[in-house]
Formats: C-alpha cells, sequence, structure tokens
C-alpha cells in the first residue's frame, strides 16, 4: 500500500487548508485510515481517523474545526482543516492500518506534508 499526501502550505490563523492522501489500492479495504500530526520536538499524534464503516474520531484539539472524508472513487482521503491556530503548524501524515491474516495490524505511511500556520 503506497500513500501519497499533498496540500500542506503556508496560512494565516483562522485560515483553511484541505489535505489529500492518494491510496494505491481499494480505500474500503483499508480497515483504518487517519491522519497524524507531528511538530518539532514533539511525539506524532493522531488527529483523525475513519475506520471502514465511516466512523470518525478526533483529537480534542481539532474537533468542530477539522473534518475527514474520503472519496472511494478516488481512492483518497482528506482532511479539511478550517479556523486553523498556529499550534496547528506541524507535518501530518496520513496513515492506513491493515488487518492482518495473523491478527496483527500493518502500518502505512504517507511521506508529511507541512502545514505552518502564521498568527
Amino acid at each position: 500500500v503506497q500513500l501519497q499526501a499533498s496540500g500542506g502550505g503556508l496560512v494565516q490563523a483562522g485560515g483553511s487548508l484541505r489535505l489529500s492522501c492518494a491510496v494505491s489500492t481499494n480505500i474500503f479495504a483499508i480497515n483504518f485510515m487517519g491522519w497524524y500530526r507531528q511538530a518539532p520536538g514533539k511525539q506524532r499524534d493522531l488527529v483523525a481517523g475513519i475506520s471502514t464503516g465511516g466512523y470518525t474520531n478526533y483529537a480534542n484539539s481539532v474537533k468542530g474545526r477539522f473534518t475527514i472524508s474520503r472519496d472511494s472513487a478516488k481512492n483518497t482521503m482528506y482532511l479539511q482543516m478550517t479556523s486553523l491556530k498556529p499550534e496547528d503548524t506541524a507535518h501530518y501524515y496520513c496513515n492506513a492500518r491493515l488487518r492482518l491474516s495473523s491478527g496483527g495490524y500493518a502500518d502505512y505511511w504517507g511521506q508529511g506534508t507541512l502545514v505552518t500556520v502564521s498568527s
């Protein structure tokens, strides 16, 4: 599974961006997909996730501002970010998690896309 993230950039506080993650396989074959972010000197944390069944979850810090979605026809996942804050500045990574027949999981990562929010 290959993932290609795009859409990062520089935006002023209060602005919006939409990140995209193109997936090389049928998106519904993936058990869980998510967006993570990592700021300098900090750990990588889950921002938003979506399951095969469409259940979504969000980090408390982005609830009401970010929306995760997917387009099965394009095999693409999105993260719509609104009301951006300087603390949202980070590298954003898309992730795909597949359940293995052995019972474990395999994680696949896209390259990071940098989001910079100026105050």
